[in-house]
């Protein structure tokens, strides 16, 4: 089913009124883009590239690309990175933008803005992510993987999206809203996790500049000024200090996330009200032969429609594509390639950190989020919406333990040892296998039955 944004389609749509190329490419290609499932399968494709590519002849290559150094030097600063930092450290620090823009909007206006539709999702991820973790130091605790921890609280929303999508309408729209309240729970236990527990030194100097960066965002949002390019601007710098404080540089993007506006410059009512009488008067204008009026006017309408829409808004729908397309990809091709030629596959299977991860996120993700929400049904604090059994919440759980992406990324923060990031690597993709596969059987039979 697609979903292009509603002012995209419409701005594809009238620009199909004029445009053959318009109607017979852009809108069919928009739609088929839009598909929910597709994020998923180009991340699939990516993480499949990773693996043939590492486990070739041309596996020295794939290493030699990813620790090439790019260097930016403005004069106040140097950022010298390989490019597998630059995937991780800044590529990604636009992936948690976005993850910060949905957590805001979910907050303020969606799923979550209220304690009474917040209660289900909040309760069951709390239990996706504390059950998994402790699973999970159940096998480590003490020894040299204790530190993976956060590595089975992840969930990929793109990949549990994609798989719920290929089950189309018989899947009941609570349901969809239930996964994606839990996923948006998730990601911001995943940020809590990234900032708190895999901050190794702290420099102060530069946190204060991040806070100095943050206030005049603030100010800026207050007294109304707008402008894209010193916006982008701050917004690296906030990531630059970031990234020199020893705070995760990724915890930047959420940062800048929740400083973007999430109100519209004008009302729906006052756009309705005032392009009216602009409409008038451009019909006068036209009559008279005064163009220069007219385009006046037209700027006036552009200013009042485009300020209909809330910053935090605009952004999240252009660069949400880029996130699910091209960056999630990316990430996917760089930390992906496993590489098995010169591995004992058996000590790899049977460690503990690998067993820890398949067991948390294939089980420990399930009940917790099947048994948080049925014990606070017991108590009267929550209630499934009618359209949902207990049994497609578990399904819901199932999915929810496809940890890849950000399970991966967790991974690389945990570890420095890379026999324990292959472990953990490659339990995230056992466990993300079985559970998509465990999910989908589970909620296609609930679907048939209901």
């Amino acid at each position: 089913m697609a979903h292009i944004p509603p002012r995209s389609r419409g701005v594809l749509e009238a620009q199909a009124e004029t445009s053959y190329l318009a109607r017979r490419v852009r809108l069919p290609v928009q739609r088929y883009i839009h598909t929910e499932a597709l994020g998923g399968l180009i991340l699939l494709a990516a993480t499949i590239a990773a693996l043939i590519w590492a486990n070739s002849p041309w596996y020295d290559r794939y290493h030699e690309i990813l620790e090439t150094h790019l260097s930016i030097d403005l004069a106040l600063f140097v950022v010298d990175l390989s490019l597998h930092h630059w995937i991780n450290d800044g590529l990604m620090a636009l992936f948690f933008f976005v993850v910060g823009l949905e957590i805001k909007r979910e907050a303020l206006l969606g799923h979550l803005s209220t304690p009474r539709r917040a209660a289900l999702p909040v309760i069951a991820a709390l239990g996706g992510m504390a059950v998994p973790a402790a699973i999970y130091l159940i096998f480590n605790y003490g020894g040299d993987g204790e530190r993976g921890w956060g590595v089975p609280m992840a969930t990929d929303i793109a990949f549990a999206i994609g798989v719920l999508a290929l089950l189309g309408r018989r899947i009941p729209m609570e349901l969809r809203i239930f996964l994606l309240g839990v996923a948006v729970v998730d990601d911001l236990g995943a940020i809590a996790v990234i900032a708190v527990a895999y901050t190794e030194s702290i420099s102060f100097a530069h946190l204060a500049m991040v806070a100095g960066l943050v206030a005049i965002v603030m100010v800026a949002n207050r007294v109304g000024f707008s402008h894209a390019a010193a916006t982008s601007i701050i917004g690296f710098l906030i990531w630059v200090a970031m990234l020199k404080s020893g705070v995760h540089a990724t915890i930047a993007g959420v940062l800048f996330a929740l400083l973007i506006p999430a109100q519209p410059q004008y009302s729906k009512e006052r756009f309705a009200q005032e392009s009216e009488s602009l409409i008038d008067d451009y019909r006068e204008a036209l009559s008279a032969g005064d163009r220069e009026h007219s385009e006046a006017v037209l700027g006036q309408l552009e200013e009042l429609s485009q300020g209909t829409e809330s910053p935090m808004e605009r952004l999240e729908r252009l660069v949400h594509p880029w996130t699910s397309y091209v960056i999630l990809p990316v990430f996917a091709l760089a930390n992906a390639g496993l590489h098995f030629s010169d591995v004992d596959l058996g000590s790899v299977v049977t460690g503990d950190v690998t067993i820890g991860v398949i067991a948390g996120l294939l089980f420990g993700k399930v009940i917790g989020i099947t048994l948080f929400p049925w014990l606070a049904s017991r108590f009267g604090i929550v209630e499934l919406p009618r359209s949902v059994s207990w049994t497609s919440v578990i399904g819901v759980g199932f999915l929810a333990g496809i940890g890849f992406t950000v399970a991966i990324f967790i991974s690389g923060l945990a570890f420095t040892d890379p026999a324990l990031i292959l472990n953990a690597q490659f339990g995230i993709m056992c466990a993300s296998v079985l559970a998509g596969l465990a999910g989908y059987s589970i909620l296609r039979m609930t679907s048939r039955s209901g």
